[in-house]
């Protein structure tokens, strides 16, 4: 498989960062070739527009979210307990194409709701077939609620104190779940 060119990564992380930091609206072409350090040009080259440069962000997150859900299967504790560990912020990959997407959802971007719809379908699969199908969004809204509740309290860059204690609680409430 080729190397895709650094440039176009870094445009790539630049229009991920943007979104992160400042929402849909602030991303635009110029703000990303700036935080890119690119020419404008030297981003159209790689991107015509923007609806391309959500593609290519759009399949990243397909790239992290299939590993994701790979490990989540295969995990020795079971897909539920991996679901509530991996629901904190940890600056992965994963977790920075996951919020810029969000960003995306946020303004109604269809591809973007679609995308993580069918993502929550498949958690869901994992989840029912660890913890039964009445438990699984149970268990998928505890781990929505811990990650969106350490992102308001402390924003990306890690949870803030006390969200250790809450992932212990939850995983003591999923081994309950779990009989």
């Amino acid at each position: 498989m080729p190397r895709k060119p650094v440039a176009r990564e870094a445009v790539l992380d630049g229009f991920i960062s943007l979104l992160i930091e400042e929402g849909e609206r602030a991303a635009t072409l110029e703000a990303v070739a700036r935080r890119a350090g690119v020419s404008k040009g030297g981003l159209l080259y790689h991107f015509p527009n923007k609806e391309v440069m959500i593609a290519a962000l759009l399949e990243r997150l397909d790239e992290h979210l299939a590993q994701d859900l790979e490990a989540m299967a295969a995990a020795p504790e079971g897909a539920a307990a991996y679901f509530i560990r991996s629901s904190l912020w940890a600056d992965t990959p994963m977790d920075r194409s996951f919020v810029a997407a969000t960003r995306l959802a946020e303004v109604a971007h269809e591809e973007s709701r679609r995308r993580f719809s069918a993502a929550q379908a498949r958690w869901l699969e994992l989840l029912a077939a660890d913890v039964g199908p009445a438990m699984a969004k149970a268990v998928l809204y505890m781990g929505d609620g811990l990650y969106f509740n350490a992102m308001l309290a402390r924003g990306p860059g890690g949870p803030g104190p006390g969200f250790g204690a809450d992932l212990e609680g939850l995983l003591v409430a999923v081994a309950r779940l779990r009989g």
